[in-house]
């Protein structure tokens, strides 16, 4: 065995609240739900959850109220890695969507690095907006995970390095499987991972997932980190939903170790990623 890849440790990500989630899965709203099934997911393996600030009926706010109790909630009983949103289809101006820096338990938040097309829309995040992000980023100490959907978003991190708005070595996550963006196909993975320079992580969210095929793969390539949950799916085998997010996580767990890894925990997950914020 390649001594390099001796005791590799994969950070199992969870996005806990969908869409539009039907039964048998139990979509969380509520923070006491949202709470419940992230300290589940902590316990199963994850090391780090992504969170938007929604109210209780799941649409994007910029009210932290329902967001904090969540948090408080969570860190009665876990200190998995906090990640909050700067996303979403939304009319939320700038600040709003990045209100989640707000709360300092927040260590880790998503950094869109362009616009795409999203189905009929357009999800917008010009470069202005972006060097905003970065900078409110760079005030809070939270650790920037870069969201790249397509091939030209690599040059525009390039260029934001040159400039000093991003500190490298940087984080990547490549979001595949939305609906005109990076499509979900380990071609995609090969051609964005030869884009990456030295000691630059990267991730997959694979939106929309039937099974855990492209997890497997992306782990296999060198990924530190790979996501599940019911913002993404709520599938982990064809035609085989989850009735809980701890149950996703479960699943990709076994995964990780079947090829040979193990989760990192929550601890050894901020070391990998850089995180210096006190939790």
């Amino acid at each position: 065995m390649d001594q390099t890849l001796k005791g590799r440790k994969i950070i199992v990500a969870v996005a806990p609240v969908g869409r539009s989630v039907e039964a048998p899965s139990l979509n969380p709203l509520t923070p006491e739900d949202v709470a419940g099934q992230v300290v589940d997911c902590a316990k199963a393996g994850a090391g780090m959850v992504h969170l938007h600030v929604r109210d209780r009926e799941g649409k994007q706010t910029e009210k932290l109220h329902d967001f904090s109790k969540t948090l408080d909630l969570i860190r009665k009983d876990s200190d998995i890695i906090i990640q909050g949103s700067t996303g979403g289809l939304t009319t939320l101006t700038l600040e709003e969507r990045c209100v989640s820096l707000n709360d300092p338990r927040v260590e880790v938040a998503s950094l869109n690095m362009g616009s795409v097309n999203f189905g009929e829309d357009v999800y917008v995040n010009r470069l202005p907006d972006i060097r905003y992000w970065a900078k409110r980023m760079e005030e809070t100490k939270v650790v920037p995970e870069l969201e790249v959907f397509e091939v030209g978003m690599m040059p525009a991190v390039r260029h934001l390095i040159r400039e000093g708005v991003l500190k490298p070595p940087c984080h990547f996550n490549f979001c595949l499987g939305f609906h005109w963006a990076l499509p979900a196909d380990p071609k995609s993975l090969f051609f964005m991972t030869s884009l990456l320079e030295d000691k630059e992580g990267w991730g997959i969210i694979h939106d929309g997932m039937s099974d855990l095929s492209l997890l497997a793969t992306a782990i296999g390539m060198g990924a530190k980190v790979v996501r599940v949950g019911f913002e993404d799916s709520v599938f982990y085998a064809p035609g085989k939903a989850a009735k809980t997010n701890p149950a996703l996580v479960e699943k990709a767990v076994s995964l990780v170790r079947q090829i040979g890894f193990e989760p990192a925990s929550p601890k050894e997950a901020r070391e990998m990623l850089g995180i210096s914020k006190s939790k």
